[in-house]
């Protein structure tokens, strides 16, 4: 950033050659900037998408796991109060 503490910064003439330097620049260097980004963007998404089914046939057993205790907790709850109500009757 020294080119601007010399002198340059807001001066029209430095302003002027960023200006044209970009204009001339910029044609070739978004094209090459595309593409890179391109397929970075690609392998980006692929990943997402990946991680997303993985995380949803984990997320599905897991949730089978939970359904399965919920159901164990409430059949020996029910088992429990039926003894307990014999018990209290008896």
């Amino acid at each position: 950033m020294a080119l601007f503490n010399n002198g340059l910064k807001g001066n029209i003439i430095g302003g002027l050659a960023i200006g044209i330097g970009t204009a001339i620049l910029a044609p070739v260097i978004i094209p090459v900037l595309a593409s890179i980004a391109k397929p970075l963007a690609k392998a980006a998404i692929k990943g997402g998408i990946a991680a997303y089914e993985k995380n949803k046939e984990v997320i599905a057993e897991v949730k089978e796991v939970i359904e399965d205790l919920v159901a164990e907790a409430r059949a020996e709850l029910e088992a429990g109060h039926i003894v307990e109500d014999v018990q209290k009757e008896g």
